[in-house]
């Protein structure tokens, strides 16, 4: 039991304090080292994984730099999809941050005239899918290879400046820990390009750097905006004391307060997230999310009820309402059907519900979100330097930051008029009178949430933005836009497959909806001719969970956060929202972000749908009951929704036989239905995120659990198994270097077949988590966030949180036994291809020719040369080829052409006539094959047939 859980002193801490330890940054770094070696030892290493899109929705850009002198190159900083470079203006892009050890960045910053790229690794941005970084990197060669500056604890760094007349000096403002406390926050500064930092600027532990901006002509005059939160995964507090703007007149080295009481601008427990834009050494302007309360204004009430009168209303004035009057309001605000003024009125004479629970009917996490009454988004200007402040807008700016500030706080000032200035949120808008007024500049095809602009110093109507949807230009100051996504850095929060031929992936992205297309689409810009592309959005909002009916895919189970699922069917349009509604008189349900939902493998009319309680449907969602108590340890007071359930699975081998498990660590049993639940989750750490909860496709006994301490900043992989329903665990994360585990998906074939995904990377098993193989041929260390087999395929889907979703054949991992492992040679098995004529040509001289491929896979049980034979099932060779083989899992790709011996050497034994192709190959006629693979004194044989 040597390997149970985790080293016994964080267990130990865990057990006593019910907390998680929050993981250093040498213990992150030293798994990144890990990991770089098991890519080198892999028995996978050499199976690649391809990426099937899509692109057309893109993901969250957090930054863009511009080359000043061809503003048709820049670079595009993704907040968990790596760093883009485009010398087309946008129309093309190329990754150039994939040999890295994350695809998290927070800000990056170009020295043009080198070429060095710095990134400061960790989105800036405080949401619930914002990734932590590992320190500030550099390159110095655009991107081809990385080195790491350090800052390694900074976790999230907000901003970097490079002094345009002295590259080696570098400031950088670093956020820091996202859910904890931490030291490594504040301005550093080098002098010697990264070699060493100096902190210049620490506030306090909860307060870190989220911009900094320097005037356009003086490097040595820069602000800084400080930001103090407090964010856990129940609640999250955008503001604080410690907020405020620091300025420095000797290029960062030392700093001073000058948001002061006396000052003008805000200052106390109210100062939210503060946004910088320099105009030049005098005027500087502030984009604050103010948390300080509104000024409260009587409003002439209306003839109408809202739930603020049911606060406070005893039963005889309840009792005395107008029916009418009560109707309107149960039927505005969605109560169930049952619920009408005299069956209301009759529980209210009766006891059963207070007055009060009309009102308490309402309330859910979201909702108390937004009912908050901030001030919200105001600008600021100072004429002398950050001296004095003056509030720009008269009236509130509604409707851009509603409830999160936290998530925006962007302005930018035109370089050549300084009354002209931009506001980033939902939309985009703009001021021509220095912030009192606004007018939007957000379009059809440009997304809602925006988090960088750059404006062209030369030509000040052009502008380059980067939003939640990527990325899009103008020349007209936002009249038109042009939309300019071709990178698959997509954000996947859940992916699922149908069983159609050719089969489709579903998926639900972060703020870009649910998505539908065919597994072997082509993911190309035909759509721009033919007007459809291959992915079809099925739901907007930010896409979650999909179920699809095995009976019909048309009808497809989906929806948007906070549990707002719907019923679509595709062939007709028809939609039903089938969210459950908890009785009258019963504290609201609690649904998770990302709320978990399942269609029973018995009886696809079943679903189950899981709040703070599990609820199930037996007819496609049309009614609810719950049939479970609270499954979570009841939820926290805060504005987050916790306290909820986060997966479900039933076994397939029994109806009924059900597990759940809680954003709050809990795992429950049920083994009838419903009927009677079993905590089975007491000896686990305490108060863990379950990712994944899987009952077993290959034992009824048997189950999976994978836990996650992200939101505590606990890093450690957790993943574990039992084989008696959960009365014991065994820890089966091993060698899986620390990183939150996401997500567990068991091969519907091999029992002892297992794959992971974490934080930043997929990881495979083929002895049921004795030990892990890295998994990542064609894959960046991003986030992967799902797993799904298609069975009848033979692939594994891998849907990422920036980088869209891959696809791999895992026929030959299925057949790797333990038998296997041990032989010296093995040649899996391989399909039949189909022939054509078409093979090596084209209906057009400028077009590339059609090749076929066969990839035959076999197993080395060490590195070696290794000859390959392609012989008639007579055994005349057709072709031969000698390769280098790596110990583990190696793919020949055989082009199914004759070498040139091999063509003389069929045509001597076969009197028929073989054309050459377009292409100058000849290719392989119908008939039966067999590969032959020999080196290290083995030799194996494998048929295959070209039908």
């Amino acid at each position: 039991m040597k390997r149970f859980l985790l080293p016994f002193f964080i267990l130990f801490f865990q057990l006593i304090t019910g907390q998680e330890a929050t993981t250093s940054a040498d213990k992150v770094l030293q798994a990144l080292e890990q990991k770089t070696k098991m890519a080198e030892t892999s028995l996978v290493k050499n199976i690649p994984l391809k990426n099937i899109g899509p692109s057309v929705m893109s993901g969250r850009v957090v930054d863009l730099e511009v080359n000043p002198d061809n503003p048709t190159e820049f670079y595009v900083a993704y907040a968990s999809g790596g760093l883009w470079h485009t010398n087309t203006n946008g129309i093309s892009f190329t990754p150039v941050m994939d040999e890295s050890n994350t695809q998290n960045i927070g800000d990056i910053a170009v020295d043009w005239a080198s070429g060095t790229l710095w990134v400061g690794t960790g989105e800036n941005n405080a949401s619930r899918s914002s990734y932590a970084g590992i320190g500030i990197l550099k390159s110095t060669d655009k991107g081809k290879t990385w080195q790491n500056m350090g800052l390694p604890d900074s976790h999230h760094i907000g901003r970097i400046l490079i002094n345009p007349t002295n590259p080696d000096e570098v400031i950088t403002g670093v956020t820091g820990h996202l859910y904890t406390p931490n030291e490594e926050r504040g301005i550093y500064k080098t002098t010697d390009g990264g070699a060493s930092w100096q902190k210049t600027l620490f506030v306090n532990d909860k307060t870190g750097i989220i911009d900094v901006a320097h005037a356009p002509n003086n490097f040595n005059i820069q602000y800084a905006a400080a930001w103090e939160k407090d964010r856990k995964a129940w609640n999250f507090i955008g503001n604080g004391s410690s907020s405020g703007i620091y300025k420095s007149i000797d290029g960062g080295s030392t700093w001073n307060l000058i948001t002061t009481p006396e000052s003008g601008f805000p200052t106390g427990d109210g100062v939210g997230r503060i946004g910088l834009a320099v105009f030049d050494e005098n005027t500087v302007y502030a984009i604050h999310d103010s948390q300080f309360r509104r000024e409260k204004k009587t409003v002439e009430k209306k003839d109408e009820l809202t739930k603020d009168d049911f606060k406070t209303m005893g039963k005889e004035a309840f009792l005395a309402l107008d029916n009418k009057k009560l109707n309107d309001y149960l039927k505005t605000n969605g109560f169930q059907e049952k619920y009408r003024a005299e069956n209301v009125k009759q529980m209210v004479r009766s006891g059963t519900v207070q007055p009060v629970d009309l009102s308490n009917y309402l309330e859910n996490a979201n909702s108390l979100l937004f009912d908050t009454p901030v001030v919200g988004a105001e600008v600021y200007r100072s004429d002398d330097s950050g001296a004095t402040w003056k509030k720009m807008n008269e009236n509130y700016i509604d409707d851009l930051f509603y409830s999160y500030g936290y998530y925006f706080a962007q302005i930018r000032v035109n370089p050549s008029n300084k009354d002209h200035i931009y506001l980033a949120g939902v939309p985009l808008i703009k001021s021509e009178d220095g912030g009192n007024t606004y007018t939007s500049i957000g379009k059809e095809n440009v997304h809602a949430d925006h988090h960088a602009l750059w404006i062209n110093p030369k030509m000040p109507e052009h502008l380059i933005n980067g939003n939640d949807g990527g990325v899009n230009i103008t020349y007209d100051d936002g009249e038109t836009w042009m939309k300019n996504n071709s990178p698959k850095v997509g954000q996947f929060y859940a992916i699922n497959v149908d069983h159609e031929k050719p089969y489709n992936v579903y998926g639900g992205l972060q703020d870009n909806g649910v998505w539908k297309g065919a597994h072997n689409n082509e993911d190309n810009r035909l759509w721009h001719q033919t007007g459809k592309n291959p992915w079809e959005m099925i739901m907007g909002g930010d896409g979650m969970q999909v179920q699809i009916d095995d009976r019909d895919s048309d009808v497809v189970y989906t929806g948007f956060q906070f549990g707002n699922y719907y019923r679509l069917n595709l062939e007709t349009g028809a939609r039903k929202y089938i969210q459950p509604k908890h009785e009258l008189g019963e504290s609201p349900y609690r649904f998770n972000w990302q709320t978990p939902i399942l269609l029973s493998k018995h009886n696809q009319d079943i679903v189950y749908l899981g709040g703070n309680k599990l609820h199930r449907s037996l007819n496609q969602g049309d009614d609810w009951e719950a049939i479970s108590n609270d499954l979570t340890q009841g939820g926290k007071k805060g504005n987050v929704a916790y306290g909820t359930l986060t997966t479900i699975s039933e076994s397939p081998f029994k109806f009924g036989l059900l597990y759940t498990g809680s954003d709050d660590g809990l795992v429950h049993i049920s083994k009838n239905g419903g009927g009677s639940w079993e905590n089975i989750s007491s000896s686990f750490p305490k108060n863990l995120w379950v990712t994944e909860v899987a009952a077993s496709k290959h034992k009824k006994e048997r189950v999976y659990v994978t836990l996650n301490g992200y939101r505590s900043d606990d890093f450690t992989t957790y993943v574990f198994m039992s084989d008696d329903y959960g009365k014991s665990w065994k820890s089966i994360s091993n060698n899986i270097p620390t990183s939150p585990v996401n997500a567990l998906v068991e091969d519907s074939e091999n029992e002892d077949l297992l794959f992971v995904g974490t934080d930043n990377g997929l990881y495979t098993s083929f002895n049921r988590g004795e030990s892990w193989e890295l998994f990542q041929n064609g894959i960046p260390n991003v986030a992967v966030h799902d797993l799904v087999i298609q069975p009848e395929a033979k692939h594994l889907l891998v849907g990422t949180h920036g980088r869209s979703i891959y696809k791999v054949d895992i026929k030959a991992l299925q057949q790797v036994t333990s038998k296997i492992l041990s032989k010296e040679l093995m040649v899996f098995d391989v399909d039949a291809i189909k022939h054509s004529k078409n093979w090596g040509n084209s209906w057009s001289s400028w077009r590339k020719p059609n090749t076929p491929g066969l990839d035959v896979t076999f197993y080395s049980s060490k590195e070696g040369s290794y000859i390959a034979k392609v012989s008639t099932a007579k055994g005349t060779e057709v072709s031969y080829t000698e390769m280098e083989a790596s110990k583990g899992l190696n793919m020949l790709s055989y082009d199914l052409a004759f070498t040139k011996k091999g063509k003389s050497n069929f045509l001597k034994k076969n009197k028929m006539k073989l054309t050459e192709a377009k292409n100058g190959k000849t290719y392989l006629p119908k008939g039966s094959y067999v590969v032959e693979i020999s080196g290290n004194g083995q030799t194996e044989k494998v048929e295959f047939k070209v039908e």
